[in-house]
């Protein structure tokens, strides 16, 4: 049985304004069935596997359980890390987890972005480098390139080796070339992406942890040792956490091995990295143009038009290589041999203090969602969506009175003493100091409208008593 060790504390901002820090690419809307997260749960799942391992943050903790309830699949054990430390940290923990339970048994390290459209394909793969990881060797996942790429890492094969069918020994890890060297690259046949996937036995990893990062050790054993169970989470003790050094599973171990094997794949892989990426991948109209969303072309060529936000329409005219994004509080407009630079962009917003440099209009919490929809001095109307079964804290605010409107389903609603149920069409007022709470008891989404009058309507105007996802 293999444990999928997923890595899911990413906040990659290269597909901004749709991927941002409050919610990066992985748990987004990429026109797909099901989002990054859920698809590579989903394919790390079912037979030959065990229940996955996760880590990621405190922000996306309970984005991870909704999304893998959505994918119908059950974690042994998400682990929340206390701040970001790469990813030698996270697997390293992941690692002396499974010590004390199968220490012989495989785990295989997965990122939580990347697109892998063939799943029974990549199974498959995963089934063919088992031996070789029993065995004691660091099998990775090599990616057939079909261009010359600069987004990404190589790995260098050795001569006369085909890894097609079976793992075969690597040479060498190389870094993001520049365009004539990675053209040269995939010229020779010798050189794979490096996707970031590797399968292992848990003691091989503890071992090579030993050998190449031997300090890393005995404080993530304390972060493990003193986490702390809180509802269906594992909150690594923030002190060891810290200790750590901060450094990617490749610089402290995989360029470092002596041991790595690499299988081929060549069956669809990206890690979505940028808009070219996606635009990759979109269904294309003749003129090579990808039209997602309310978007509308008119003799554009090569572009990438993408509409997010519903009764919005886009529209392009005789563009050529162009990506264009629109969203409701945001706009990229980019050429597509640029999309790289979009990080950059990203940290100009973040200097100036703009916040769509890292937040959303609509706010995902535990319970639901709520977005914006009009502000002014004294002033604010918000849309609230709470998921069934859901509820909100026990709560009162200082600064600011409420009024509800429910225009879907039914909310059961509690105003200091009293409590009454609140369906559509109807409205209750908070007043100001009040303590309250509102609670979906129905099989359906209840949605309200809620506007918000006083001197200060911040979200951090919150006094919680009691609450339900432990953040009074």
């Amino acid at each position: 049985m293999i444990t999928p060790v997923i890595l899911a504390g990413g906040s990659g901002t290269r597909l901004w304004p749709l991927s941002r820090k409050s919610y990066p690419k992985q748990f987004a809307d990429l026109g797909q069935l099901d989002t990054l997260f859920q698809a590579t749960v989903k394919r790390l799942a079912g037979q030959g596997f065990r229940r996955p391992v996760l880590l990621t943050s405190e922000d996306y903790r309970f984005i991870v359980t909704e999304q893998m309830g959505g994918a119908g699949v059950l974690p042994e054990a998400i682990f929340i890390e206390p701040e970001p430390r790469d990813t030698a940290p996270a697997v390293l923990v992941a690692a002396l987890f499974l010590q004390a339970s199968d220490p012989d048994g495989l785990m295989l390290i997965a990122p939580a972005d990347h697109a892998i459209p063939e799943a029974p394909a990549f199974r498959a793969a995963v089934e063919a480098a088992r031996s070789a990881a029993e065995a004691g060797s660091i099998v990775t996942f090599g990616i057939t390139p079909d261009r010359p790429e600069t987004g990404y890492g190589y790995l260098e094969l050795t001569e006369d080796t085909d890894p097609k069918d079976a793992p075969a020994p690597l040479k060498a890890f190389v870094e993001k070339p520049k365009l004539g060297r990675a053209k040269a690259m995939v010229a020779s046949g010798q050189f794979l992406w490096n996707a970031g996937i590797f399968l292992v036995s848990v003691k091989t990893i503890c071992e090579a942890f030993a050998q190449y990062a031997p300090d890393m050790i005995t404080p993530a054993q304390a972060a493990l040792d003193g986490a702390e169970q809180d509802l269906g989470f594992r909150r690594l003790d923030r002190a060891a956490f810290a200790q750590i050094e901060k450094i990617s599973l490749d610089y402290a171990i995989m360029e470092k091995a002596d041991n790595l094997q690499v299988l081929a794949f060549s069956d669809g892989w990206s890690d979505l990295g940028d808009w070219e990426a996606l635009r990759r991948i979109a269904d294309k109209n003749e003129q090579g143009t990808a039209l997602i969303g309310e978007a509308t072309s008119v003799e554009c060529e090569d572009s990438l038009l993408w509409a997010a936000s519903e009764g919005q329409e886009l529209v392009g005219i005789g563009l050529e290589n162009i990506i264009a994004v629109a969203m409701p509080d945001a706009v990229l407009v980019a050429d597509r041999s640029r999309v790289q630079d979009v990080k950059a962009a990203v940290a100009a917003l973040q200097e100036k203090g703009a916040k769509q440099a890292s937040q959303f209009t609509r706010d995902h919490r535990p319970w639901g969602w709520f977005d914006s929809l009009a502000m002014g001095t004294r002033f604010q109307v918000k849309r609230i969506v709470v998921t069934p079964g859901s509820r909100l804290s026990l709560q009162s605010h200082v600064h600011r009175a409420e009024h509800w409107i429910v225009v879907e389903g039914t909310a059961h609603v509690v105003i200091d003493d009293t409590e009454q149920m609140v369906t559509e069409n109807q409205s209750v007022f908070i007043p100001l100091g009040a303590v309250h709470r509102m609670e979906n008891r129905g099989k359906v989404n209840m949605t309200l409208i809620e506007v918000q009058t006083g001197s200060y309507l911040g979200e951090d105007d919150i006094i919680r008593y009691e609450d339900v996802y432990a953040r009074t």
